[in-house]
């Protein structure tokens, strides 16, 4: 027999199918995993369980990219005080994930002769971490119009291409062990290296020639 209080709790249980707690079960997740893997207990597992969960959260991140613009009920951001730390989870990130951390990225796809620079796999999961979890500040107040907003505003500003970038990057590692390719030609580059435009973009030749070109059979590999 259901009583008043079962009555309540099924009146004001969220609805599975609403799309912000479909949008907020997915970050949740991630933000949950992610910590999870930091911790280090399986670091075989790790580089295929990230490529996993960031591929997961691209997935919340295009619906929020095809969702029609999303209006914040206020005009300014309330004060959410300061923001959780991620330095600890990203020192384990990339202390684990050593030495295949750091990769080389292009920003814009679309700015031509842009050269590629030195990232981390480790820096842009905590920087998606903190995006994600700015949002989740607002959603678990009872705003919920205002974490998507900021989940949305972010994805198109920060983390979307953040995630993206690490995604080429864990899917290029796991591709290159089942392979067998080696990442010979990535060993020295380094993001705390002060490399100019035109040296970085000679090691990135390297690194395409080697791991692209040539097993592609578009270029002899010397």
């Amino acid at each position: 027999m259901s009583t008043a209080n079962d009555a309540t709790l099924h009146a004001t249980a969220p609805d599975p199918d609403d799309f912000a707690v479909q949008i907020a079960d997915q970050v949740e997740s991630f933000i949950v995993a992610v910590t999870e893997v930091a911790k280090g207990d399986e670091p075989d597992s790790a580089v295929p369980f990230l490529l996993l969960e960031v591929s997961q959260l691209l997935l919340a991140g295009g619906r929020l990219g095809a969702h029609e613009d999303i209006v914040p009920d206020e005009r300014y951001e309330p004060d959410l005080g300061p923001e959780p730390d991620v330095d600890d989870l990203r020192e384990r990130l990339a202390e684990m994930l050593d030495p295949v951390d750091v990769y080389s990225e292009v920003f814009d796809p679309y700015e031509p002769r842009k050269a590629p620079v030195p990232c981390r796999i480790s820096d842009d999961l905590a920087d998606v971490i903190t995006d994600l979890r700015h949002g989740m500040a607002h959603y678990r107040a009872g705003r919920t119009t205002e974490a998507l907003w900021w989940w949305q505003f972010s994805y198109f500003s920060n983390w979307g291409s953040t995630a993206s970038a690490s995604l080429r990057a864990l899917q290029s590692l796991v591709a290159h062990v089942r392979l067998n390719q080696p990442l010979e030609e990535l060993d020295g580059l380094d993001t705390d290296q002060d490399l100019g435009e035109d040296a970085l973009a000679e090691e990135a030749g390297k690194v395409m020639v080697e791991e692209i070109a040539g097993p592609l059979g578009l270029r002899p590999v010397k």
